[in-house]
């Protein structure tokens, strides 16, 4: 049954309760907007932060810059803080500024359609329920839906197995086998934390990562009292912050034909840190051979020399099959494994993540078979032509990979002038052009020569950041640049109608 001549559930519905669904629903209660709900498919807020509580679990950027630029925290425990206080982060944000209470927790959206005649989107959620919203917020994150690996016979090991995302607490490691796939950024963090209490860690590596040192400490309780009560501290230590990330992602990765001395002083910093290496062959298997920023670096101090240690084996062969009692590798080799953690990462710009459900705009068209058709794109990372009222915080080409709260508040800008104006115009359809998508489309293409990304160092990089088409659809802007759009790109962009 259509929703034409009814009028909708609400004004605006908000997919996801991690940090990009917290930060739309305390800018849409500040603009003005109430009438909205935010749909969670977990138990509890905080997205990435409430799903992966792995041992080790912290941010990689410093908490200065990972944190709202409206709610700056004096009382993180460490520049890089650990995952539960992330976590705690969320719940005192929805606590503070009074969203907990539109928040719906167990509730997935499965799919959701636009009426054309009601100007309207009508969502559904697994356990069957229907409601209707005139806009959504597309808010689910890119780290949310884990990616195990596709290797035969997974499914008969006869140990205990795990993915990263979804860490079992109840099983004890102490003393056993265990076997860890995956060397991104949650293996990184995982495996020097385990090292210590396993009996023999084997750690199985397709491409190694660029590992550079991570300028971490304790704060101390002298130091959260100036953070919180000398004027400008808190402001201080963020743009300090702000200024270290953009320096080693932003300008490295997009504007590496520019400034490629970024990039060669942070090889050699990891190269330093690969010179702690007292095996030489492994030291050769943990170096890259391809560029500083083709994918996703990390940023630890005790990754490296935890395969120093006497029970920590590196295997570069690859993997033949996962057989009942561990891991068979193309050499012939069998590994034992007590225990398998599978971290493997997430499907980032794999179908069926962007968004994780059926989205059918203008003429039943499905948003994934539209973007396969022609390319991951969105204006300015938040719009597609053909899905109006359709508004996406992490949408193609929308983030240049420096702070992801920076991103949310960017996105929430420009998604509240495009509200605002349709509220002054008594519109019910906002629609970004063709005309307009496609100007911004061919602009950031226009800069992909500068990215490291097409300098042709990535090819045997296996990075997530690539796309089917060959693509990387991050936005090739400084964050300053993003955030001066979000403020003024021309309205007229879009098509408003009653």
């Amino acid at each position: 049954m259509g929703i034409s001549h009814l009028r909708p559930d609400h004004e605006v519905v908000v997919v996801g309760a991690g940090f990009s669904g917290i930060g739309a629903a305390i800018k849409l209660d500040e603009a003005g907007f109430r009438d909205f709900v935010v749909l969670e498919e977990g138990d509890g807020v905080g997205g990435a932060w409430h799903w992966n509580t792995y041992p080790g679990i912290a941010v990689d950027i410093p908490s200065f810059s990972y944190q709202f630029s409206f709610e700056k925290r004096s009382d993180w425990s460490r520049v890089y803080a650990p995952g539960r206080e992330l976590k705690a982060y969320a719940e005192h944000c929805v606590d503070k500024y009074g969203v907990r209470d539109r928040i719906r927790l167990n509730t997935k959206v499965a799919g959701a359609t636009f009426d054309e005649e009601a100007n309207a989107w009508e969502l559904r959620t697994a356990s069957g329920e229907r409601l209707t919203a005139r806009y959504v917020i597309g808010a689910t994150g890119v780290f949310s839906q884990p990616k195990p690996p596709d290797i035969p016979g997974i499914d008969e090991f006869a140990g205990q197995i795990m993915h990263s995302a979804r860490w079992d607490h109840s099983v004890d490691l102490c003393g056993k086998q265990v076997a860890v796939i995956g060397t991104g950024a949650s293996g990184i963090q995982i495996i020097p934390a385990i090292a210590r209490e396993v009996e023999q860690l084997t750690v199985f590596q397709r491409t190694p990562i660029w590992c550079l040192p991570k300028l971490d400490a304790p704060l101390s309780m002298r130091a959260r009292g100036v953070l919180r009560w000398a004027p400008g501290a808190k402001l201080a230590a963020r743009w300090a912050s702000q200024a270290f990330v953009e320096a080693t992602f932003v300008l490295a990765a997009h504007f590496a034909g520019t400034f490629p001395g970024l990039r060669a002083r942070g090889e050699a910093a990891a190269h330093k840190m690969l010179r702690e290496i007292e095996d030489p062959d492994v030291r050769e298997k943990l170096t890259p051979k391809y560029s500083l920023g083709c994918k996703r670096p990390s940023f630890s101090n005790e990754y490296i020399p935890a395969f120093n240690r006497e029970n920590v084996l590196l295997v570069t062969d690859a993997i033949e099959a996962i057989t009942p009692q561990g891991v068979r590798t193309t050499d012939g080799v069998n590994d034992a494994v007590d225990v398998l953690v599978l971290a493997t990462g997430f499907k980032v710009f794999d179908t069926g993540n962007m968004p994780p459900f059926e989205t059918r705009g203008v003429g039943g068209v499905e948003l994934e078979q539209w973007w396969d058709a022609n390319r991951l794109q969105a204006y300015e990372g938040v719009s597609v032509p053909g899905f109006p009222n359709w508004f996406s915080i992490l949408g193609p080409y929308g983030f240049n990979g420096q702070s992801y709260f920076g991103l949310i508040e960017t996105q929430m800008r420009h998604i509240v002038r495009c509200l605002k104006r349709a509220r002054h115009d008594g519109a019910t359809r906002v629609e970004i052009t063709p005309e307009a998508n496609r100007r911004y489309f061919e602009a950031v293409l226009k800069r992909r020569p500068n990215q490291i990304f097409f300098q042709g160092s990535c090819a045997n990089s296996n990075s997530y950041y690539f796309d089917k088409h060959g693509d990387a659809p991050f936005r090739p802007s400084l964050t300053l640049e993003a955030a001066w759009r979000s403020a003024r790109f021309d309205l007229d962009d879009y098509a408003f109608a009653a």
